[in-house]
């Protein structure tokens, strides 16, 4: 059952993604009335899904690379309508909705594939803390990427005198907006990705000692961290905003990803075949 509440879940993303694909060719508005609605509904199967799979299997947190991407994309969403709320922009989901609907089609499509987690930590309560909060951090660096390239995207648009009237990027937010949702994206994954940090160094340095901090994952997460706190250092002092900002915050979701990417070189983050 839980596979089957991951794909109708995959199903109502698709909707997702014709909006974006629309948005690109300047027709997205047949599908806006619908997108919401629709995109809302698979968010609450995929929480089913989710929440279904950990009762079933006993194991609470994410016990596979597919696992991790369903849990990637439920938190993409929440965050996605968390700025809808808050700033009534569904810019953010042009580029939201794509990597969803590929996160939970490679989790729906690779979930019967049998991949074993390091058992040093999935024996371990502090993984849920951890991954949970880890997770919630990237998911808002990564909307402040988005903001960042939309940011770019609109500035050169309204610097050019042959921007299209109705090309998508005539539609995005204005600047003040756009740059505004990257940083409050910032201020509310900041503390998730501290804490995540700190739960995963606990727990990483009590199991492997100071071999832990010497692992390529754990060396680049810390260095996104550091990051972050330059982005944040240089909005709050030198009052770095606009297309510096940008810039910035670009760089550091980059480096999330090669941490990302370094899973396939940790010790520690490392998914087997059994």
């Amino acid at each position: 059952m839980p596979l089957f509440w991951l794909r109708v879940a995959l199903s109502l993303y698709a909707v997702g993604l014709l909006y974006a694909l629309a948005a690109v060719w300047g027709g997205r508005e047949i599908l806006t009335r619908i997108t919401m609605p629709a995109v809302g509904l698979g968010m609450t199967f995929h929480f089913v899904a989710l929440i279904e799979n950990a009762m079933g299997t006993g194991v609470w947190t994410p016990a596979s690379m597919h696992e991790l991407e369903s849990l990637l994309a439920f938190l993409l969403m929440v965050f996605f309508f968390i700025i809808y709320a808050r700033f009534h922009a569904t810019a953010p989901g042009l580029a939201v909705f794509p990597l969803v609907f590929l996160l939970t089609a490679s989790a729906a499509l690779g979930a019967n594939k049998a991949i074993a987690p390091n058992p040093l930590f999935v024996s371990s309560q502090w993984i849920y803390i951890h991954v949970g909060l880890i997770f919630i951090g990237y998911s808002a660096l990564l909307f402040s990427f988005i903001a960042s390239i939309l940011y770019l995207i609109q500035e050169k648009s309204l610097k050019s005198l042959k921007a299209k009237p109705g090309a998508f990027w005539t539609r995005l937010p204005a600047l003040a907006v756009i740059d505004d949702i990257g940083y409050k994206c910032l201020l509310w994954g900041f503390p998730f990705m501290t804490l995540g940090l700190i739960a995963g160094a606990m727990l990483g340095e009590a199991r492997q000692g100071a071999s832990y901090f010497l692992d390529a994952k754990i060396a680049l997460s810390i260095f996104t961290w550091v990051l972050y706190v330059v982005i944040l250092y240089t909005r709050w002092s030198a009052g770095w905003r606009g297309r510096r900002a940008a810039y910035l915050a670009t760089f550091a979701f980059c480096t999330a990803v090669l941490a990302w990417a370094a899973n396939s070189l940790s010790h520690t983050h490392r998914f087997i075949a059994p």
